[in-house]
């Protein structure tokens, strides 16, 4: 099982992969009954990994794994169960320096956290 199917996380289906979820359940939850950070930011960092391999291959042609060596997250909201939905777009995609912006949000479109990712390729 890989890390994304343990949390829970599934994918839109189609050509854009930059698109997943997570329907929150009791586990993802701190004892306040707010998502825990580690989920929302999880959710963020595997659809940035996948974004960066995706736009890093399309505009190189080439097949690397990109890494992520840089976070960088401003949590502005949470929220008590339902689901949480993000989306990434690539900012800058280069041959040693690849950056993704990834949006979470919460039920009913609110920004739950902005994350910025660096992502370099391990030949």
């Amino acid at each position: 099982m890989t890390f994304d199917e343990h949390i829970g996380m599934q994918f839109s289906q189609g050509d854009d992969r930059n698109e997943a979820w997570i329907d929150i359940e009791s586990h993802h939850q701190n004892p306040t009954g707010n998502i825990n950070g580690g989920v929302i930011i999880s959710l963020a960092d595997n659809l940035a990994t996948g974004a960066a391999n995706r736009a890093w291959s399309e505009k190189t042609g080439e097949r690397a794994f990109l890494v992520g060596v840089d976070l960088h997250a401003v949590m502005l909201a949470n929220q008590h169960g339902g689901r949480i939905h993000a989306t990434a777009e690539p900012v800058r995609v280069g041959r040693r320096i690849t950056v993704i912006r990834t949006t979470v949000r919460g039920d009913a479109g609110k920004i739950l956290a902005e994350v910025t990712t660096t992502h370099v390729p391990v030949q």
